[in-house]
């Protein structure tokens, strides 16, 4: 048995402490805030249900979305239909149930602020309210900014992004993804069990907080959401650059990063519950099995190439061009006039379809204009593609 420190109860800490705990381990978990909103749609993909079936079965509150509206800089407008759907839950709930899920495992919850970490002794020490203690491992799993190590490269500007939101007491029954013109993020709206997650996101070295305010009220008028009796809220997450995804340390002899503190973040949309969930399950199995070293190799066999793909693709998606048009303007058009490629992009926003093999997928079943369309977004290193001479009817 080892005694194991983690900080932050969010999704990460939480799954890793219920691993470390189920095998035995004596595990604390610290948060100061526990149970707490964010700006943040709530969404969870086929990917996150399949690998975790108790996201859909549970008695806690939430709602599946079988339907998403794109809108595109330009106000144009398409519907994708989902085949598998997307859980959204208030973050209140899933951080409750998950951490509801830790202490049935043998957990000690403490609503308390870890405020040091030293590393540097064998046994890595902690400080809680200037009182300080030992653990064998201390795992931190407390947000993108935290500043516990010091010898770990803080995130720069460019690599995070400003979310802002409102929790609007309204229902619907669909996601709703705003693009905007000159825009490196996008304006969201996620039906939770009882009320709207309204929010957007954009890139803190290309926007400020008060332009991403100003897109968010505009939207929430022309969508006739009202923001009149609803809560702000703001918040900061990663947006990693393929080196520090491939580079950056998450591991030392006493401790590790999992979830947002490593900057495990999918950088095209700010995606973080998924990799913060699985992040913390891989290192707490690890760790449960005396072989911490085996937690950098199946993050990378699990998940962190498809984010450093993902983090190659940011720019040219957002600010990138398309004859003539943006891209996201481009990507509207295409799908108001392609049912093969409204699928497409579906399975791709529920997460049955992976970057991977999206290519090959675009050259067997869509014509030249649109092949050349997905294989120009992916093809981040300006490669010319190889693509079919016959055009789309689009």
């Amino acid at each position: 048995m080892a005694e194991i420190a983690i900080v932050g109860g969010g999704p990460s800490g939480a799954m890793c402490g219920e691993q470390l705990a189920r095998a035995g381990n004596t595990v604390h978990i610290f948060d100061e805030k526990l149970g707490w909103e964010k700006p943040c749609g709530g969404g969870l993909t086929y990917k996150a249900t399949q690998r975790f079936p108790f996201l859909l079965d549970n008695p806690h509150p939430k709602k599946l979305i079988r339907q998403v509206e794109i809108i595109g800089a330009e106000n144009q407008r398409v519907r994708l239909d989902l085949q598998q759907p997307i859980v959204v839950y208030s973050r209140t709930v899933l951080n409750g149930m998950l951490r509801d899920r830790a202490s049935e495992a043998g957990c000690q919850i403490h609503h308390s602020r870890v405020q040091k970490v030293d590393t540097a002794p064998d046994k890595p020490r902690y400080c809680v309210e200037g009182e300080w203690s030992t653990a064998d491992f201390v795992v931190l799993a407390a947000g993108a900014r935290n500043s516990y190590l010091p010898g770990i490269r803080a995130l720069s500007k460019h690599e995070l992004e400003i979310t802002q939101g409102y929790f609007v007491p309204q229902t619907a029954e669909e996601i709703i993804i705003k693009f905007l013109p000159e825009f490196e993020g996008y304006i969201w709206s996620f039906p939770r069990a009882d009320h709207l997650s309204l929010g957007i996101c954009g890139s803190m070295a290309a926007h400020t907080s008060t332009e991403l305010k100003t897109h968010l009220h505009e939207f929430a008028a022309k969508e006739k959401f009202s923001t009149e009796n609803a809560q702000f809220y703001s918040h900061v997450l990663p947006s990693p650059q393929e080196s520090t995804l491939s580079n950056r340390a998450v591991m030392g002899r006493n401790w590790a990063l999992c979830g947002d503190a490593a900057a495990w973040v999918y950088p095209l949309t700010g995606e973080g519950l998924y990799y913060a969930m699985r992040s913390g399950e891989l290192l707490g199995r690890a760790l449960a099995e005396g072989c911490p070293e085996k937690y950098a190799a199946r993050v990378r066999a699990s998940f962190s190439g498809e984010l450093e793909f993902a983090s190659r693709m940011v720019r040219r998606f957002y600010r990138g061009s398309f004859l003539g048009s943006a891209v996201t303007t481009r990507m509207v058009q295409f799908l108001r006039r392609n049912a093969v490629f409204r699928q497409l992009m579906g399975d791709l926003f529920c997460g049955t379809q992976d970057y991977g093999t999206l290519t090959q997928r675009a050259l067997d079943h869509l014509g030249g204009t649109l092949s050349q369309f997905v294989s120009s977004v992916l093809n981040v290193d300006g490669a010319e593609a190889k693509v079919p001479t016959v055009r789309a009817a689009d």
